[in-house]
């Protein structure tokens, strides 16, 4: 059996996913490609995807967070297309595929999985809703639109995948939260939504002994009695990240706990502005993407704090755990279907600062309870998130689907 995988972009989130997939796969024995828009499509579409929604845009920080599929590239006659028995589509969005080159694909007569990474595939446009539930209908009145309306570009978009959707789609999400929106949307209640998660190779993210902690800590300057918490985004200034409530949880720790010393350690892009808000000494390093060194400040770390509005089933907490690193985050997406609370890590409710600056305290207030949070960590992805695992689940799910 040939899959072949199609994402946009090599990096960013789903391309990770999609990656790890491609090993997960393999494992079973399949054999497998991946198409990118950068080396199989065009990148005017973009451009014009990006030009065509500036007169509807409601202000500029919504630019990136909303697609129309108007543009893209066909890519149904490819080699690896016309040679997969199963076609899988990831994040196709930003001028890879428009709703047309999903079609041409669904003609080729070949099963299309489609691996949800957000939001968009259920809605009008918007890749998360943001406490918007029109997506529960038909959408229209669009709260990312300039003027929104019943019959708005939301609700005309809509109407599109509701009539272009291929019934030879099956649609899988990363997490059970993003199969229950799909599943509850006016677009793919009728069709068969699973979840199975991003797989992880647990051989390269795998904690490190302590003389390693101990070394790379001394040579990054970090003092051998503070606990050393992991910021990690793509972006630190995008909203959805949470910033802002973890520099109010660590006001929050230093204001009640002045004894416990704490030290952060910040990965991706950061302003230096923001990062000199931060109570307490922080060491950030830029953008990460050197697979071996991103395992490497996981396991350095005590522990990993995800303060996300929006998320689906994000690498990183996997990424975490399987380090041996707990992990603290708001009940967003599928972070508490990753994180099991009080075991290894805690989940707190949204936007609640305290509660995340408490559950940072509790996670490192004695070190036999790290050291338990840290085995159950690694346990549960050696438990649930294998190369070996998800490969099975997927080829369990092709099979059904041939």
């Amino acid at each position: 059996m040939k899959v072949a995988l199609v994402n946009t972009y090599v990096h960013g989130g789903a391309g990770i996913a999609c990656r790890r997939l491609l090993k997960s796969l393999q494992t079973q024995g399949l054999e497998t490609a991946i198409l990118y828009r950068d080396t199989h499509g065009s990148k005017w579409p973009f451009y014009t995807e990006r030009l065509s929604f500036l007169p509807y845009e409601h202000d500029k920080s919504v630019r990136f967070s909303y697609s129309l599929a108007n543009f893209g590239t066909d890519i149904s006659q490819h080699p690896d297309i016309q040679s997969a028995d199963i076609i899988h589509l990831h994040w196709i969005n930003q001028g890879f595929l428009s709703l047309k080159n999903i079609q041409q694909l669904a003609s080729t007569g070949k099963p299309i999985f489609w691996t949800l990474h957000d939001m968009w595939a259920f809605t009008g446009g918007c890749h998360y809703a943001r406490g918007c539930t029109h997506y529960l209908q038909s959408c229209g009145n669009c709260p990312y639109l300039r003027v929104p309306s019943e019959n708005d570009l939301s609700n005309r978009i809509w109407k599109r995948k509701q009539s272009l959707y291929p019934p030879n789609v099956h649609f899988i999400t990363c997490s059970e939260w993003l199969a229950q929106e799909a599943r509850s949307s006016g677009l793919l209640r009728n069709f068969h939504v699973q979840s199975i998660p991003n797989p992880i190779d647990t051989a390269i993210f795998a904690p490190i002994i302590p003389a390693q902690r101990t070394a790379i800590r001394t040579q990054l300057g970090i003092s051998p009695a503070a606990h050393l918490l992991l910021f990690v985004a793509m972006k630190v200034s995008e909203e959805r990240k949470g910033f802002k409530y973890l520099l109010e949880a660590l006001q929050y720790l230093k204001k009640e706990y002045p004894d416990q010393q704490y030290e952060v350690l910040v990965l991706g892009k950061a302003e230096q502005e923001a990062i000199d808000l931060l109570p307490y000494p922080t060491h950030t390093l830029g953008m990460v993407t050197e697979i071996e060194a991103l395992s490497k400040w996981y396991a350095v770390a005590d522990l990993f704090i995800i303060p996300s509005l929006e998320d689906n089933l994000p690498n990183t907490v996997m990424e975490s755990l399987a380090c041996g690193t707990p992990v603290v985050g708001f009940q967003t997406g599928g972070i508490p279907e990753m994180v099991d609370d009080a075991q290894n890590g805690y989940i707190v409710s949204q936007r609640d600062s305290a509660g995340l600056g408490k559950s940072i305290f509790q996670v490192l207030s004695s070190n036999d309870r790290l050291a338990a949070f840290r085995t159950a960590a690694r346990e549960k992805v050696l438990r649930a998130y294998t190369l070996e695992v998800i490969g099975k689940r997927h080829l369990e799910a092709y099979q059904k689907g041939l």
